[in-house]
């Protein structure tokens, strides 16, 4: 089961799309997938086709112990996967856990109650380093990096890689950065190559294969409340998240299979 919180502090980097259609395909592959949006504009709700403005309970009242998942989780019938959803109550979630004990755990600790039902949580960080993208953090097993490939990118990735170190090292030592993806990509554009390249040249096989292309269908589908699966299954867009999703898928399964290698040789060697 993996739990990934997909974060950049910088807006605007396709960072809500990708975990709404990301989660999209992995359920198109049959895997159980939990959407937990954790902005409080609430974009990835209504993306999934959830109403945010008449929502009775939501991912607020989970951070500040009022209710369980199994209380806010609703389906995303179109796009085959659930949703813990979020709307402007989420703001207050910040103030109200600035005095509380174990602040950063809240998350953590109310997903371990439900992750046995899914095999991937996407949790959509707000664009700030703010105590609930800490939440996110403690909670995930991973980080995926949506960006833009231009100059001041790389600035803010400093930032946020230098935070995911603080985290690793003060609350959760096991959180590793999953890969960056490459988005809104024109390989038209010298500079985005040039940045793609020096990307590739510093991390290495961290950087995600696919790249999610500059698609018209991908900045619609959000308008009618669908994945872009759902909108236009034959778009670049939808093919690059099903191509991206089928990597992830990939990479995991190779990644247990290492694991129980490693785990027989070492059982080998102290029976």
């Amino acid at each position: 089961m993996k739990i990934l919180a997909i974060t950049n502090q910088k807006g605007g980097v396709g960072k809500t799309t990708t975990c709404v259609n990301l989660a999209a395909s992995l359920a198109s592959l049959e895997k159980r997938v939990l959407l937990i949006d954790l902005d409080p504009q609430g974009n990835a709700s209504t993306g999934s086709g959830i109403d945010k403005a008449h929502l009775k309970h939501s991912i607020y009242h989970v951070l500040i112990n009022a209710k369980t998942f199994k209380d806010v989780i609703v389906r995303s019938e179109k796009g085959g996967y659930d949703v813990a959803p979020s709307n402007r109550e989420l703001a207050g979630a910040e103030v109200e856990l600035v005095h509380e004990i174990a602040r950063e755990m809240r998350l953590k600790e109310a997903i371990t109650k439900i992750k046995e039902f899914y095999d991937y949580i996407l949790l959509d960080c707000p664009p700030a380093l703010n105590l609930v993208t800490v939440n996110a953090l403690t909670a995930a097993n991973a980080v995926m990096i949506p960006m833009q490939c231009e100059y001041y990118a790389l600035e803010g990735l400093s930032d946020l890689v230098n935070t995911i170190k603080k985290v690793r090292a003060h609350l959760n030592p096991t959180l590793e950065i999953e890969g960056l993806l490459r988005t809104l990509f024109d390989n038209r554009n010298m500079l985005a190559n040039q940045v793609s390249a020096q990307l590739i040249s510093h991390f290495g096989d961290k950087v995600y294969k696919t790249m999610i292309p500059r698609n018209i269908r991908l900045a619609e589908a959000p308008s009618y409340g669908l994945p872009v699966l759902n909108y236009d299954k034959n778009s670049k867009g939808a093919i690059a998240y099903l191509e991206l999703a089928r990597e992830i898928v990939k990479k995991e399964t190779i990644n247990s299979k290492v694991n129980v290698k490693e785990t027989i040789k070492k059982e080998a060697k102290h029976g």
